[in-house]
């Protein structure tokens, strides 16, 4: 029976194919995520007029959005653990209730970023800038993108849902749909095409939405006829406090870990136009290219940690250790290869949106240095998924904090103090993150000492009663 060899598939497959088999859709699931984010940015920036102010905006949009995507990953992050675990262990009514009770926090997720939609964005953005054309564009793409969430939240769900049984190239399909959905809207709504209004950064709003609207849907789809693994049904999603709080008991370290991504990128943003507002246009655009090399790292991630959790679950030690040498591994070649890709092609990327002569330096300077720090970044990512795993989230929340905020900002701010007294040395700014990525580096290494397991065999891995 389909359900029967799912399990049997994450139980006895080679962990190096299975990763691989696992991860490769991933991977390219979350580089298309990456389109999400820079080809709004790619076709406004090259509108007739105000394109530079356009690609500002979407800036400061950022880590709302990046927050939105924070609090719905890490949930889906908790329920790809737990559910995995559920499964190693042969617990079906727990996977279950699961997989309901992440459907029931999808629903509070989406009523939170409706919210803010509605009352909060303006304040948000006018914190960042008094430029009154930067700010009615931000304003006017964030709250789409907030007030018409669904997309983004359930899909984050529904995905992990899929991956934790193994099934991620179901997900992947629906992530593919939504991008082209996406990049065909794009040009189509902020242009003006076949007679449509223009809508500038609107239409890319609308785009984004409606591309992420679509991924979700077909993911659910994908869940309910492929997911036989996992018995779905409204009686699951009535709330349950202790599966809630074994979800981010997991989970809620992924939360933060991702949103310390958006609070590095706010506090960024503030730091950086205190120097010139041309930094924080550049940075927002490096950040957005990077994100093709770092999300196919959180892809293979998103590989090692339902592999780790199964095997911790089902009390194997030596596919726990197999999970984490081939993560690592297969991490670093990754991040090499963004490495020497970014170096080779820095300048005809920063070309192609059409910035200003500063701006562009500026970018191309952003992505040759902090491309330094993807190797030592990779370790961090993979580690991070390995702690998750292994029930070790603070150790995951740790290096989140260190290589996202304590080691950032303020080196940041004291480079930048640097930088406007001599704005040639603005490029110090841009070694804060090979700094911090290196430190975080040394740390995990010392965790993952500590965490994972050596001996021969493992006890089986079982809920504590608060969670049972």
């Amino acid at each position: 029976m389909e359900k029967d060899k799912t399990l049997t598939r994450m139980a006895e497959t080679p962990v190096n194919k299975l990763m691989l088999s696992m991860g490769i859709p991933m991977i390219v699931s979350m580089v298309l995520q990456a389109f999400y984010n820079i080809v709004d940015s790619a076709f406004v920036s090259n509108m007739k007029t105000g394109g530079e102010e356009a690609l500002n905006a979407l800036t400061l949009a950022f880590p709302i959005q990046m927050l939105m995507v924070a609090v719905s990953i890490g949930t889906g992050v908790g329920t790809n653990a737990l559910l995995a675990k559920s499964l190693g262990q042969g617990d079906k009514k727990r996977a279950a209730k699961v997989a309901g009770n992440a459907e029931f926090l999808g629903l509070v997720i989406f009523g939170a970023c409706l919210l803010f939609g509605i009352v909060g964005v303006r304040s948000y953005i006018m914190s960042q800038t008094s430029n009154p054309v930067i700010t009615e564009m931000a304003v006017s793409y964030l709250r789409i993108c907030c007030v018409l969430s669904p997309g983004i939240v359930f899909f984050s769900v529904f995905e992990k849902l899929l991956q934790a049984t193994g099934l991620s190239l179901y997900s992947t399909i629906a992530q593919i749909s939504g991008a082209v959905i996406n990049m065909i809207f794009d040009p189509i709504l902020i242009y003006g095409l076949f007679e449509l209004p223009k809508l500038g950064v609107r239409g890319a709003a609308y785009a984004t939405v409606i591309g992420q609207i679509a991924s979700f849907l077909m993911a659910f789809v994908f869940h309910l006829r492929k997911n036989t693994a996992v018995e779905n049904g409204l009686r699951f999603m009535k709330p349950d406090k202790i599966v809630i709080r074994g979800i981010y008991a997991i989970g809620l370290p992924a939360i933060i870990a991702q949103a310390l991504m958006s609070v590095m990128t706010y506090g960024l943003n503030l730091i950086l136009g205190g120097v010139d507002e041309s930094m924080v246009t550049a940075y927002g655009l490096y950040y957005k290219i990077q994100q093709f090399i770092l999300f196919a790292a959180f892809g293979l991630r998103d590989a090692i940690t339902p592999i780790v959790s199964f095997s911790h679950g089902m009390g194997s030690n030596e596919r726990v250790r197999q999970g984490v040498r081939y993560g690592m591994i297969y991490t670093l070649i990754i991040m090499a290869a963004g490495l020497i890709g970014l170096e080779i092609f820095a300048v005809p990327l920063a070309g192609v949106f059409g910035l200003s002569g500063n701006t562009q330096g500026l970018c191309i300077s952003a992505i040759r240095i902090i491309s330094l720090s993807f190797v030592c970044a990779g370790i961090n990512i993979a580690a991070q998924g390995i702690f998750q795993a292994l029930d070790k989230g603070g150790y995951s929340l740790v290096i989140s904090v260190l290589r996202q905020l304590l080691l950032v900002l303020p080196v940041a701010f004291g480079f930048a103090l640097i930088a406007k007294k001599n704005t040639d040395l603005s490029w110090l700014v841009w070694l804060t993150f090979p700094i911090a990525e290196i430190l975080s580096a040394v740390t995990a290494m010392i965790f993952l000492r500590k965490t994972v397991p050596q001996g021969k065999a493992a006890e089986p891995c079982t809920f504590p009663e608060s969670v049972v």
